[in-house]
């Protein structure tokens, strides 16, 4: 499996960016990936994830932030709209282990198998 993320740049307050995370070798029925996110001297946090179609958010992006999967091309997306400085940082894309059984989307970076190298994001005031 191998996940490669693009999208990130830098925006000003109140922009928007989408990421992409394109996931070679990722096919499971029963999908289960997430994003997730790292600023300088802060601990790592669940941003979004999506299994089979249902989606869980952080509360500091909800309303703002949408994560989606286009099966076709296996490729994760994250839409942020109304960006903020305090959401700058190193974005992640990640999956879960295949199953055999849907599971329920999670933002614990434990469950997650595969990771990608990260995309920079940068919001400015």
């Amino acid at each position: 499996v191998h996940l490669v993320e693009s999208g990130g740049g830098s925006v000003q307050t109140g922009g928007s960016l989408r990421l992409s995370c394109a996931a070679s070798g990722y096919t499971c029925r029963w999908y289960s990936m997430g994003w997730f996110r790292q600023a300088p001297g802060k601990e790592p946090e669940g941003v979004a994830a999506v299994s089979d179609g249902t989606a869980a958010y952080a509360d500091s992006v909800k309303g703002r932030f949408t994560i989606s999967k286009d099966n076709a091309n296996n490729t994760l997306y994250l839409q942020m709209n109304n960006l903020k400085p305090e959401d700058t940082a190193m974005y992640y894309c990640a999956a879960r282990l295949c199953a055999s059984w849907y599971r329920a989307p999670t933002l614990r970076s434990a469950e997650y198998t595969y990771w990608g190298q990260g995309t920079q994001v940068t919001v400015s005031s």
